[in-house]
């Protein structure tokens, strides 16, 4: 099922987690600290954002990182 993006950074928890990433990448282990919730909590909410594209995992070594994709954004703004 593709996600509607618009509903996707509707969810305060994944606004925030977008936040978080635009300054740094971070694995679903670092989000979970920081939100003080399960990694299966996070893995939800990282899905929703992959599925729109506003996250991308990069593979290091055996952590999957995940970056902001500032393009996704963009579109956003402009229409």
């Amino acid at each position: 099922m593709k996600q509607d993006i618009f509903q996707a950074i509707a969810d305060p928890t994944r606004r925030a987690i977008l936040t978080l990433i635009a300054i740094q990448a971070l694995t679903p282990n670092a989000m979970a600290e920081k939100f003080d919730m399960s990694r299966q909590a996070v893995s939800k909410h990282i899905k929703v954002l992959q599925e729109c594209k506003l996250i991308k995992p990069e593979q290091s070594g055996r952590e999957i990182y995940y970056h902001f994709n500032p393009k996704k954004c963009r579109k956003l703004t402009i229409g």
